[in-house]
């Protein structure tokens, strides 16, 4: 898929172009508080697109990256049925339809295997379901309490910190994450950590198999910006 991605954040607005290959993902900045790039950041833009041309090994380490997120999240999703207490609350509509709604808490007898999951013992919140697609269309959750990690050596999340995601299918059955709103206050290794981000999903479109991330940069550099066109 190509997609665009705008992340809001106190500091800085950034605007970029995505790409998926094989490979790993390819982004192309395309804006900066909204604006235009400057001639300097356009040009600062394309050496860093040159060295990932220059030195596969670049992608080779962003794509590890990606894969180690990705990992981490997958431990957190294969748990959820199971780390919670749910109940119905109801009916509602969201942006793609009717939803089922469920409040969630805590399971008391969870017992979480990782630091991944840990965070979920702490965690209350609601969880909407497209039922005849049977897809989780928001989870939106809270910390209710201080948590700690490594008996508080390796970390802490602050109590009140939390996350919501929004899921939609964006064209051919195809669920993604088209917002994650994310607070979080806390420490990790005597650091102190704040996360405050808005990250919109937007103009999906489909791309042909076997694109290599070479190919990727080509393409954005060819059409930049150019996403709700890519998949016509």
């Amino acid at each position: 898929m190509r997609y665009r991605l705008r992340k809001l954040s106190p500091r800085l607005t950034s605007t970029k172009e995505i790409v998926e290959t094989g490979d790993g993902d390819v982004a192309r900045l395309l804006l900066i508080n909204d604006q235009p790039l400057s001639p300097a950041d356009e040009q600062a833009e394309q050496a860093r697109l040159d060295a990932l041309l220059n030195n596969p090994s670049l992608q080779q380490h962003r794509k590890q990256g990606e894969d180690n997120d990705t990992a981490r999240a997958m431990k957190v999703l294969r748990v959820l049925p199971t780390a919670f207490l749910y109940q119905f609350a109801g009916t509602g509509i969201a942006a793609s339809g009717p939803v089922e709604k469920f409040t969630f808490k805590p399971n008391p007898q969870f017992d979480p295997p990782d630091l991944e999951t840990g965070v979920l013992t702490a965690m209350a919140g609601e969880l909407w379901i497209d039922p005849v697609q049977e897809r989780v269309v928001r989870l939106a959750g809270s910390l209710q309490q201080d948590k700690n990690y490594g008996w508080g050596i390796i970390g802490e999340l602050d109590k009140g910190g939390w996350v919501q995601i929004d899921q939609a299918d964006v064209g051919g059955n195809q669920w993604r994450i088209v917002h994650l709103q994310l607070k979080m206050n806390g420490r990790l290794l005597w650091k102190t950590k704040n996360s405050d981000s808005v990250q919109d999903y937007t103009e999906f479109s489909p791309l042909p198999t076997g694109l290599s991330y070479k190919q990727a940069i080509q393409m954005l550099r060819a059409s930049p910006g150019g996403s709700a066109q890519a998949g016509r």
